[in-house]
């Protein structure tokens, strides 16, 4: 009788030790919290106001990235000391250009997955003109050749209509005077080390894109086997539509928690 409560003792302590462990193991598993967001060519980092509502909102450490937009060089330096500041694994999101950074500077330790939103994917050795004269351009799109300093500029007079169409006047305004402006030796630079080849990716197409052809993010994607989320937008898709974007980011965030 004593030996038969001995092991009766034995198995529950053991289930007990299994259930704890189990409990623990689940507790200390990492879910991904943190989102750190690049902007594109032709804007600043203001534009993700909305998008940093909707992550925030829903308990997610959001950190956006000013790029100085002097090379890509620069701007994956000023990506990767924000990617440095993060205290676990993050979710590295770019628009336009910004995916070219994020393309370089994903494979920064603590990137678990990329998103791409209306954004440039580069491959080793390419660049993002290489790219973006890949098909016809929109007849809205109002990209200017760089001036004498090197700098290029996108048409005042097309700003509304071939970056932002489905935003306000107002709000097209905004994002017109408060633009970075982009050295068009940034867009010339080719990638070294593509992170999409080493991380999940995810990416954002734009179908009323009108500063990049939605069919070159169709075929950037493709080619790399990135999911692909197609969303009725301009090319600013996170200004306008920043549920949906959001959405995409935390798919991204979830299927590296598992």
């Amino acid at each position: 009788m004593e030996k038969r409560s001995l092991k009766n003792s034995l198995i529950a302590a053991t289930l007990a030790l299994f259930a704890t462990t189990a409990t623990v193991t689940e507790a200390d598993a990492q879910q991904v919290k943190n989102v750190v967001l690049v902007h594109g060519a032709f804007a600043d980092g203001s534009g993700y106001k909305g998008l940093y509502q909707e992550l925030t909102k829903k308990g997610y450490h959001v950190t956006v990235v000013q790029n100085p937009l002097s090379s890509l060089e620069d701007d994956v330096k000023a990506t990767k000391l924000a990617l440095d500041k993060q205290d676990g694994p993050t979710i590295l999101a770019g628009h336009s250009w910004g995916g070219t950074v994020i393309t370089e500077a994903g494979n920064h330790p603590k990137v678990a997955a990329l998103v791409y939103i209306a954004a440039f994917q580069p491959d080793n050795g390419e660049s993002t003109l290489k790219w973006a004269q890949s098909l016809p351009a929109a007849p809205e799109n109002g990209i200017l050749p760089p001036d004498d300093n090197g700098i290029i500029y996108f048409s005042k007079e097309k700003y509304h209509a071939g970056f932002c169409a489905d935003l306000s006047q107002a709000d097209a305004d905004f994002m017109y005077a408060s633009q970075g402006t982009i050295y068009a030796k940034a867009f010339v630079a080719n990638i070294t080390d593509a992170a999409w080849r080493h991380k999940p990716s995810f990416g954002i197409v734009a179908t009323e894109d009108k500063a990049i052809n939605p069919d070159i993010e169709r075929n950037m994607y493709k080619r790399s086997n990135t999911k692909i989320t197609e969303i009725k937008g301009s090319h600013v898709v996170f200004v306008s539509q920043p549920a949906k974007v959001a959405a995409v980011i935390i798919e991204a965030a979830k299927s590296v928690s598992k």
